[in-house]
């Protein structure tokens, strides 16, 4: 498994991606040790919709999809198509949803679908017919054959990507996706201070092998997700604004650095865990970090001023993040508005 980039700093004010790795694995001991880990989908149905709906749009935006957000709430929402974009966009969309969805409920609980395993290859090929067949059936890929529909491996080969990257001949896929496979189920047993590293990996490569014909950033990132959440972490959203960080992340580890794509991928976790998970399930009187209980009105950086300052009844811990509770945070909120 890869190690983390000791030598790598962070810059002025910025932690440093060990510090990054650090402070992801505190926040998973806590979520699993004192907040019960991952809630499941039916537990929690608006963490997950929240999520959902966000991993719908940004990913599908990275790849080129135009629809914005409040078009993909009412598609996946209401089913209405809003404004006068192509109905491939729409279907690229609902595609990607209904395999997020998926994911998310077979990642907590996997039944027959997993065989044990971090990831099967029967997952992934499902995850990829799922986001694939609705947008496939009105517009295929030009040059695909009847044996390359959504959920089969490619029979071309792939022209070099832009970094010079130049995928596998497509009569290599099966055994290098069975290799893939194999692999990932050593994410079991990774420390969880070179997991995100080790996933960051796995992730370069799947995108390095490009098993399908067409829509292979969306599978590899549903795919990242699955083996997050099946892991005990919450999925990473990938912005649309971060795209041009995430691609060269990305090329950095097609030359064998997957550090600066570890520490992408880990901040996109932690991001998640602060936004959506932790705020949900802590409850007013749990000590959580203060990006959990940050807000509109009160950003996270206001709340830390506020803590150094003591205006803010919080605890610094031992990983150097300061802590409160949503009952000291409304207690704040309403003193400093008197003032």
């Amino acid at each position: 498994m890869p190690q983390p980039n000791k030598s790598a700093p962070g810059g002025k004010g910025r932690p440093s991606r060990l510090a990054i790795y650090e402070r992801l694995r505190v926040q998973i001991d806590e979520l699993r040790e004192r907040l019960g880990g991952l809630p499941s989908p039916l537990e929690a149905e608006g963490i997950w919709r929240d999520i959902w709906l966000e991993e719908a749009h940004h990913s599908t935006a990275i790849e080129g999809n135009t629809l914005v957000l409040k078009q993909v709430e009412a598609l996946l929402a209401e089913g209405r198509a809003i404004g006068n974009k192509e109905l491939s966009e729409y279907l690229e969309v609902r595609g990607y949803a209904t395999a997020a969805d998926w994911v998310y409920g077979h990642a907590i609980q996997p039944g027959e679908w997993a065989e044990g395993m971090v990831i099967s290859l029967t997952e992934l090929r499902h995850v990829h017919e799922l986001a694939m067949t609705p947008v496939w059936d009105v517009s295929p890929h030009p040059q695909a054959t009847d044996r390359e529909r959504p959920g089969s491996f490619r029979e071309h080969d792939i022209q070099p990507f832009p970094g010079g990257m130049t995928p596998p001949t497509w009569r290599a896929v099966p055994a290098l996706v069975n290799d893939w496979i194999s692999d990932t189920q050593m994410l079991a047993h990774a420390e969880e201070s070179a997991l995100a590293e080790a996933v960051a990996s796995l992730h370069a490569r799947f995108e390095q092998i490009h098993p399908f014909l067409d829509g292979n950033g969306r599978a590899g990132r549903l795919v990242l997700n699955l083996v997050l959440v099946r892991l005990g972490y919450p999925p990473a959203i990938i912005y649309k604004r971060d795209r041009s960080r995430y691609l060269a992340a990305l090329q950095r580890a097609d030359q064998g650095d997957p550090g600066p794509l570890g520490e992408f991928l880990a901040r996109a976790i932690l991001d998640n865990l602060y936004k959506f998970i932790v705020p949900a399930i802590a409850g007013p009187a749990r000590l959580v970090p203060l990006p959990a209980l940050a807000s509109r009105e009160i950003s996270a950086n206001a709340l830390r001023v506020a803590a150094i300052r003591g205006r803010l009844k919080a605890a610094k811990a031992a990983d150097g993040t300061w802590r409160s509770s949503q009952a000291w945070v409304q207690e704040y909120a309403a003193a400093r508005y008197k003032r």
